[in-house]
């Protein structure tokens, strides 16, 4: 089959390699998929340079979501069968940058029947993200304030939609004018361009100096310390990720004296820990996407011959919504 190959550590469009590489087996409790469709996420950027929290041995196949096709079983397998239509996180090193990839039954869910192959590889990973940071984590509450930053990306506009669905209003946070209409196009009730405008005195005016019940930030830095300076009385900051390179320091005595929460989420320990909740979790976005309430933004459907540049674009942030590759 043909894959993607990372064999050593750098910038995507440096170090992957469109490979002809074997096809690969299904360990018991494995599914083999043919891959239909994989979404660029950031921790593929990450894994690349070397960044991310998990380091698969080298070479490796990056991809961590994908919609496909079960073309065979490892042993033990139950619940699936050859031609179900499939989401879930491939097991790396056989990631979803390929014409083939392996699923672990317990991270294979059956695809929404609402979306299309691009539509359901992108909703797992961001979706299921969202769901556990504004409703396990923050417990968002219907006529809160939402402001979700980085709102025209992956992550972002999955909260936007999710935000929207749970009766919040919602206050994006983009770059630029063109993300600022994506923003938008996904319901946000008010956008921020952080180009022209303070986002702290936009979200101190749209809620009457109140600020926002519940931040949700996968960028970090300053966006994070900007963020504790319009954040409500029992206020929750949900801490997604640090897309902008810079991990703050928060000021412990601030949350304090202002009577906010700060909430870490790291969506993978729930697979971990309590898998019964995400396949309960994935129950409910598949009732959304069914009622049309969510949808994922996919701006670009990529050949897999162009998945390298593809990613490398989503680390330098110059991407809307999600790529996704799409086999043909």
């Amino acid at each position: 089959m043909r894959a993607w190959q990372v064999d050593r550590l750098g910038e995507p469009a440096d170090v992957m390699q469109l490979r002809e590489v074997p096809d690969p087996v299904p360990a018991a409790g494995e599914l083999l998929v043919r891959v239909r469709a994989s979404a660029a996420n950031f921790p593929d950027v990450l894994m690349c340079r070397g960044q991310y929290q998990v380091r698969p041995d080298l070479p490796f196949t990056p991809g961590v979501e994908l919609c496909g096709e079960v073309v065979a079983l490892g042993d033990g397998v139950t619940g699936h069968a050859v031609g179900d239509r499939v989401v879930g996180r491939p097991r790396l090193p056989h990631g979803g940058f390929a014409e083939l990839a392996v699923l672990p039954q317990s991270a294979a869910f059956p695809a929404p029947e609402a979306l299309d192959d691009a539509e359901a590889a992108s909703l797992h990973i961001g979706y299921q993200t969202g769901w556990f940071g504004l409703h396990r984590r923050a417990h968002l509450q219907p006529g809160e304030t939402l402001l979700v930053h980085a709102a025209a990306g992956g992550v972002g506009s999955a909260a936007i939609q999710l935000g929207k669905a749970a009766g919040a209003r919602v206050i994006g946070v983009v770059g630029g004018t063109a993300k600022a209409e994506v923003a938008r196009s996904l319901g946000a009730d008010v956008v921020v361009d952080r180009r022209t405008d303070d986002f702290v005195a936009v979200v101190r005016e749209e809620t009457q100096g109140r600020g926002a019940d519940v931040v949700y930030d996968p960028v970090g830095g300053d966006t994070y310390a900007r963020s504790t300076k319009c954040i409500a009385f029992e206020g929750r900051i949900v801490v997604v990720g640090f897309a902008s390179g810079d991990i703050p320091s928060a000021a412990l005595n601030h949350a304090l004296v202002k009577n906010y929460s700060i909430l870490g989420l790291h969506w993978g320990l729930y697979d971990q820990r309590d898998p019964a909740s995400v396949r309960a979790c994935h129950d409910e976005l598949v009732r959304l996407a069914d009622a049309g309430a969510v949808r994922p933004l996919v701006s670009e459907r990529l050949a897999l011959a162009d998945v390298a540049d593809g990613v490398q674009r989503l680390g330098d942030g110059t991407t809307v919504g999600r790529v996704a590759h799409v086999a043909t």
